[in-house]
């Protein structure tokens, strides 16, 4: 069985499954995705995202304000509450993103510190964006305490130095559908170097497909792709990705 550790059920174009989320959990189960993470951006979308995944007990869900949204400054009270939902087993998606918002970095750093804060309250793991911004992301993680609580940097591009000083902080490091591009050498190769015991698999869908569906809209279903791809770099068969990744999601989220 696969697990999608990380995916935007609520931001999908549902016309393209009978406009029912169902169809999609349908056909990552039919393709042995187990468990989902559905992964929050917005804090005022949360309650939204929350209701129409209600009915799956395999979606799981984070609460958090992506670092491309922050046109307002993020309240740590409202995260705080929020995140209390007893589905929520992480806090994020959060983290700074650098190469597409640098205009905005005061308010990232901000929000990233309050997201901290509130996962360390809450004892509960982040989910971390990180672009361009290695050494703030890193220096926040450490002064601010996040290895009490660890988490996934998740679709994770940036480099083997980067990767291992979050391994060494109790992170994991999460491959989507970019490491199956034809331009991702360099990425292959950290994905390569991270132990069994830290690596992770997700879609981000409905973004960045993998090979061979470059370009469609993503879905957790997909994330099979992804797995064998990781196999065939890493030299173990898809059997034993799927096995080793989902038995780090079940210990990171203390899951069954």
């Amino acid at each position: 069985m696969y697990i999608d550790s990380h995916c935007h059920l609520d931001r999908l174009k549902l016309d393209e499954f009978d406009n029912q989320l169902d169809a999609v959990v349908d056909k990552a189960s039919q393709a042995k995705v187990d468990k989902l993470l559905c992964v929050s951006v917005k804090l005022a979308d949360f309650p939204a995202m929350a209701a129409q995944t209600a009915k799956y007990p395999n979606v799981y869900l984070t609460c958090g304000a992506h670092p491309l949204n922050q046109e307002d400054a993020v309240e740590e009270q409202e995260l705080y509450q929020l995140a209390q939902d007893n589905r929520v087993v992480a806090i994020g998606e959060t983290g700074l993103d650098y190469f597409y918002a640098p205009e905005t970095k005061a308010l990232q750093l901000d929000s990233f510190v309050k997201h901290v804060s509130v996962a360390r309250k809450l004892k509960k793991p982040l989910i971390i964006h990180t672009r361009d911004a290695q050494k703030d992301t890193l220096d926040i993680l450490n002064g601010e305490k996040a290895a009490d609580v660890g988490g996934i940097l998740h679709c994770f591009t940036e480099t083997w130095d980067m990767a291992k000083q979050a391994i060494d902080l109790g992170f994991y490091i999460s491959f989507s559908g970019i490491v199956t591009f034809k331009n991702a050498s360099a990425l292959r190769e950290v994905a390569k170097q991270v132990p069994d015991d830290r690596i992770l698999i997700e879609t981000d869908a409905p973004y960045l497909a993998p090979v061979p569906y470059r370009g469609k809209q993503n879905q957790p279903a997909y994330v099979v792709e992804v797995a064998k791809h990781l196999a065939s770099i890493r030299g173990q068969s898809v059997e034993q990705i799927a096995e080793i990744t989902s038995n780090n999601f079940n210990r990171l989220f203390n899951l069954a």
